[in-house]
């Protein structure tokens, strides 16, 4: 199998992480293990399903992995819109990270249809 770095959904997801790391740095303090500390667990999740699942030994398993990689995926979507909604991220970062989610989105579901194929 690939290894996880290579793929570019992975890459993409490692990018998004880091990006959400740097906006929520400027969150309000009283939101430390609020929306800072969910918005990141759920964003580092993503990429971590990828990588974990790429080792695993059968393609069911690597496409759960990948699956809970979208569930994580779509709690960093809800927990974004929050944000935006509570004026902690402008609106247009906002819209760029959504639109950037909703890619990330359809490549994971792209990978997981091609493991669960194969």
């Amino acid at each position: 199998m690939q290894r996880f770095t290579n793929l570019k959904v992975w890459q993409r997801a490692h990018a998004l992480t880091l990006h959400l790391y740097r906006l929520t740095s400027r969150f309000p303090s009283e939101e430390r293990f609020g929306l800072t500390s969910q918005l990141r667990r759920a964003a580092v999740s993503v990429g971590a399903n990828v990588a974990e699942g790429s080792k695993r030994r059968s393609r069911t398993d690597y496409a759960r992995f990948i699956n809970m990689a979208e569930g994580s995926l779509a709690e960093t979507e809800h927990l974004m819109l929050v944000s935006r909604d509570l004026g902690l991220i402008p609106l247009d970062v906002a819209t760029n990270v959504l639109s950037e989610i909703d890619e990330i989105a359809r490549m994971l579901n792209g990978l997981r249809s091609k493991v669960e194929i194969q």
